[in-house]
């Protein structure tokens, strides 16, 4: 499949390079999920990303953390990083403006195996700042459209002013040949006509087809538990269902232990996991 940028630059991944915020989009109505727009200050030093990989942002003076890449290989620097406000390092992000500076590494962990998908019908599942890495995936597919069979966008927030990338769920992606996509939110308002209740329910009502599918999942893991348990129901199996552990990554590099589990390490072997594979991983995850 083509499509990749034509990046040069080799992985950086130990010693960051400085970039440039180019631009800062609030995607919910709260600010408390922004997403930022980031360009290497030396172009000859742009890296290739895969969709799931993620990358190091640094905030100077503050510390770094690891953040997955937003925004399709398809569409090359800068790339886009979907961050929501948790903590120190998320926190000391949210306050950066256009023009400020941050440090860059990457990319990490293996990636979404979308080529081995080649004419599957694809059902994502997402819920709210879950559709990060999602929409890296979805967006290199539909880059690559005439590779695969239908496409179902299945997300769901808290409340219609949590629903993330706005212009993609109800304008760009929908006007996709052969794609649909069935959006939920928790607590409606006076302005929401649409459905209105958690994701595992709403995707059992919507019941895709398991034939020549493949369900790729990401958000909170109380919703990942019970999308897990109605996928099983609609007939999928564990080698059908892809999900990502992308938070349990921190050094990047299978050094500091923090995501072992048994003899995988998240950072390196991940994030990206079958269900069939995290089944086989020890107890205590």
């Amino acid at each position: 499949m083509s499509g990749q940028c034509a990046c040069t630059g080799e992985p950086r991944l130990l010693v960051p390079d400085v970039g440039t915020i180019v631009d800062v989009r609030d995607e919910t109505a709260s600010g408390d999920v922004k997403t930022f727009r980031i360009a290497l200050d030396d172009p000859q030093a742009e890296w290739r990303h895969l969709p799931g990989q993620c990358a190091m942002v640094s905030v100077f003076g503050v510390g770094e953390a690891m953040i997955s890449i937003t925004s399709s290989p398809t569409r090359g620097w800068p790339l886009e990083f979907s961050v929501k406000r948790v903590g120190r390092v998320t926190g000391a992000l949210h306050d950066l403006h256009p023009g400020d500076k941050v440090g860059l590494r990457g990319p990490y962990g293996n990636h979404f195996p979308a080529e081995e998908w080649k004419d599957r019908r694809l059902v994502f599942i997402a819920g709210g700042i879950g559709l990060a890495p999602v929409r890296c995936l979805i967006d290199w597919c539909l880059a690559h459209r005439e590779d695969f069979g239908h496409i179902d966008i299945i997300y769901g927030a808290r409340s219609p002013g949590d629903l993330c990338f706005k212009t993609d769920l109800f304008d760009r992606w929908p006007r996709e040949k052969d794609t649909e996509v069935h959006l939920t939110v928790d607590e409606g308002d006076q302005e929401w006509t649409g459905p209105v209740g958690f994701v595992p329910p709403f995707l059992e009502e919507i019941g895709p087809s398991p034939e020549n599918a493949v369900a790729i999942t990401c958000g909170p893991p109380i919703m990942i538990k019970f999308v897990l348990q109605t996928l099983a129901r609609l007939g999928f199996t564990d080698d059908q269902i892809v999900t990502t552990l992308e938070l349990k990554m921190q050094c990047g590099v299978g050094k500091c232990g923090r995501c072992n589990i048994g003899e995988k390490y998240v950072c390196v072997d991940g994030p990206v996991f079958t269900l069939s594979e995290i089944r086989e991983l020890p107890d205590e995850f």
